[in-house]
């Protein structure tokens, strides 16, 4: 099911509790007039409290998101499935139609405040990968779509 003629894009990881999570809200708030956003997991863990928690320092509140399997979008015909964690992508199931997969990883904002000595330090973590996604996608998301589709 298409909801316009604007592109489906799914941002997969394997729990979609934190970067696919942020890649959809920035990508439905900063290019909504052109593409259609989604996430999903293939391990669905809940949403990350400190992903939360950081998108909406942001300003970009991902609280009206909920975390889900890919396969409860098996009625949306995806143009493209971008990859934002490596298992993710070895992990991707084979997914109907023509979609285009991408893979753009990103580090685990979890796995890297595991080592951190404080709450402020774990954030940070969760800060500079909240950046960098932020950046993928308002400054290439769009243009990584364009040379995909050739």
């Amino acid at each position: 099911m298409r909801e316009s003629s604007k592109p489906n894009v799914l941002f997969l990881c394997t729990g979609n509790a934190c970067r696919s999570q942020m890649a959809e809200g920035f990508a439905r708030r900063l290019l909504g007039d052109r593409i259609n956003a989604f996430s999903a997991g293939v391990e669905p863990h809940g949403m990350n409290p400190r992903a939360m928690q950081v998108m909406t320092e942001a300003g970009f509140p991902i609280d009206d998101q909920y975390s889900k399997h890919v396969d409860e979008l098996a009625g949306v015909a995806f143009d493209y499935v971008i990859s934002v964690c490596g298992r993710a992508d070895a992990a991707c199931p084979a997914l109907p139609g023509r979609a285009i997969r991408i893979h753009r990883g990103f580090d685990d904002p979890p796995a890297l405040a595991k080592t951190a000595n404080s709450e402020a330090e774990a954030l940070a973590h969760y800060r500079t990968v909240r950046d960098q996604i932020r950046a993928y996608v308002s400054e290439q998301l769009l243009d990584d779509l364009e040379q995909v589709s050739g």
